[in-house]
């Protein structure tokens, strides 16, 4: 039995990427970075730099993941379709303070500034240990300068979740984790799902400004091509090539709208199935008087996303009315050539049958015209029998002699015409062509 080449490393990758245990209190950091170009190959290169100055194996080329222990931090790097992202892991945090030394603060001066790519996402967990120090939500809302906290009870009850999804003076979002009965590994899971929610509900997002540009677009396109429709109805002959380049260019406009901004609204809808799932996955249990992270996502997140499918389903439905008026012309131009194709029709069979009213008036002229000369030839021969001796009338015997030459000659040219006509027909050649 052979394997086959790729078996192993496909066997391998659902384990490829575990999500490090996490003992409370512990401090995480994540950046999400969009990658220009987006389709860069291989590990960064200030991730190899930063593995060398550590003295660590850098993570090998064609690799989309790694993870590592710097000593004071743990580092784990992955690859996704159009960003990539770092998260930095810290044992330890000040429950009084717990934003005030993040885990990004453990690594090198300015490692984060030569990252390549573009900021798309950043957050800060701190995981604290509720046995030790619980805290409420009136607790937690005092560690949000907003106060605008949001949270809920995780996992059946083993945690719970505070965050206002703001962003901070440097530019993170907050979130406060507080395990009162989570285990490592859960607690692990659990803080890799607030932080997806977090990175996947900014990459979806990422189609609201181009759905915004192209739902201007199609304001335009649609008034365009209701007046379009409207003249179709009462539009003129002459007026058809007009219209079929309005209706042309209505086409080239939708086809380039699609083509800029289909992977985008494909990748939104994407990104909202996966922060569904991880929503779902925490297992939410509601906390007195605040709101909780799903209930949140669907009333500010949900209405944005849903604006993207609508302008998605608006361009789709442009298409389909463009390409309706696109058959609905081309079926006029199509009657008009066909009514153009009959009156030519009539013309040639008018032509045609003037033309064997022609081939019969010059049958009938050749047959006289050959008559005539014919007796004119019997004529001289009946002299030429007379002058020999033979009693012949020659005036009568010429005129006795026109019929049967007459009837020859038509016999004659008959069978000539016959002979044509099929030779004609056996070649595929109309006579009248």
């Amino acid at each position: 039995m052979i394997d086959h080449p790729d078996r192993v490393s496909l066997h391998n990758e659902v384990h490829a990427r575990p999500r490090p245990a996490i003992a409370a209190p512990h401090r995480v950091s994540c950046l999400a970075l969009l990658r220009d170009p987006p389709e860069g190959i291989g590990p960064p290169e200030p991730l190899r730099d930063l593995c060398l100055d550590y003295r660590l194996p850098p993570p090998a080329p064609g690799h989309s993941h790694y993870q590592g222990d710097f000593g004071t931090f743990h580092l784990k790097w992955e690859r996704h379709g159009e960003f990539d992202d770092y998260t930095i892991y810290r044992a330890g945090a000040d429950a009084s303070r717990p934003f005030a030394d993040p885990a990004s603060a453990g690594l090198p001066r300015g490692w984060l500034d030569r990252l390549p790519g573009s900021l798309i996402a950043a957050v800060h967990v701190s995981v604290l240990d509720g046995t030790q120090q619980p805290v409420d939500a009136d607790a937690a809302t005092a560690l949000f300068e907003s106060g605008d906290l949001i949270g809920a009870r995780l996992g059946d009850g083993a945690a719970l979740v505070f965050t206002d999804l703001r962003l901070d003076a440097d530019g993170f979002s907050r979130v406060l984790l507080v395990s009162e009965s989570m285990k490592a590994r859960q607690l692990g899971r659990e803080v890799q799902r607030l932080i997806e929610i977090e990175v996947y509900r900014l990459m979806a997002m990422l189609s609201f400004p181009v759905a915004r540009a192209v739902a201007a677009e199609l304001d335009r396109v649609e008034a365009d091509l209701g007046r379009l429709a409207a003249r179709l109805e009462t539009a003129a002959v002459e007026d058809e090539p007009a219209l079929l380049r309005e209706v042309t260019h209505l086409s080239a406009v939708l086809e380039r709208l699609a083509g800029t901004s289909s992977f985008r609204f494909s990748a939104t809808r994407a990104y909202r199935a996966l922060v569904s799932q991880r929503t779902r996955e925490l297992r939410e249990e509601r906390i007195a008087g605040l709101q909780t992270v799903s209930g949140f996502l669907e009333r500010r997140f949900s209405p944005a996303v849903a604006f993207c499918e609508s302008v998605a389903g608006r361009l789709e439905a442009g298409a389909q009315r463009v390409g309706r008026a696109s058959a609905l012309l081309r079926t006029r131009v199509d009657i008009e050539r066909e009514r153009q194709n009959l009156a030519v029709l009539a013309a040639m069979n008018r032509r045609a049958r003037l033309q064997l009213r022609l081939q019969q008036t010059v049958e009938g002229l050749s047959v006289a015209a050959i008559t005539y000369y014919a007796t004119g030839l019997a004529g001289y021969l009946f002299k030429a029998g007379k002058s020999a001796g033979w009693a012949i009338d020659v005036d009568l015997a010429v005129g006795l002699a026109v019929l049967p030459i007459a009837l020859v000659v038509a016999l004659g040219v008959r069978h000539i015409r016959h002979s044509i006509t099929r030779r004609l027909a056996g070649e595929g050649t109309s006579p009248d062509d």
